[in-house]
């Protein structure tokens, strides 16, 4: 415990976090930080798990946000980050909120320009890492027959033509735009 203070919200890596909740818990609310990555950065930095996230000091959300920034400095394994040997980079990196959701969305698209097997299966809407799909992964786009009603049949090339002339001729722009609850009162004679 710190003689800090108490805060009500801590603010660690653009998130607030209300000062109520527990160590673990507190850090796992910031998206890219799991509960195993969370007791890490806490046994790294020797801070009880069990206190509330509103008693930390300065310094130590200071550190913890030096640790979550750059977590190979701190010594943890390459294997303990999220997105190893970049693409673009070929780094070792360590993805944090907002960046995540952009990050799929540029592999995914990668994999389409690219014409990928891959790409094919994300831009069908299918599963893509070698899941079967005869009986299962049925929810979502239709890829069978579509579902269909009665259809009205196809007419000749040779009527189409006439066809299209004669109801023009009958109806009147007028007419036409009216509604059909309009003519329905005045046809009705006694």
């Amino acid at each position: 415990m710190s003689t800090q203070e108490y805060r009500h919200i801590v603010r660690i890596v653009g998130n607030d976090i209300p000062g109520e909740r527990k160590m673990l818990v507190g850090l796992t609310q910031i998206k890219g930080i799991g509960y195993n990555f969370a007791t890490a950065i806490l046994d790294t930095l020797k801070i009880d798990s069990n206190s509330n996230i509103g008693h930390l000091s300065e310094e130590n959300v200071q550190a913890i946000e030096k640790l979550i920034s750059n977590p190979i400095e701190g010594n943890f394994p390459a294997w303990f980050l999220n997105r190893r040997k970049d693409i673009e980079t070929g780094t070792n990196l360590h993805l944090l909120t907002s960046d995540i959701p952009f990050t799929l969305r540029n592999d995914i698209e990668r994999e389409r320009i690219t014409a990928s097997w891959r790409g094919y299966r994300h831009l069908s809407g299918l599963k893509v890492r070698g899941q079967r799909t005869r009986t299962s992964g049925r929810k979502g786009g239709a890829v069978g027959v579509a579902k269909g009603g009665m259809a009205a049949p196809a007419k000749k090339s040779s009527d189409a033509p006439a066809a299209a002339a004669a109801p023009a001729a009958e109806t009147s722009p007028a007419a036409a735009a009216a509604p059909a609850t309009e003519k329905a009162p005045a046809e009705k004679k006694e």
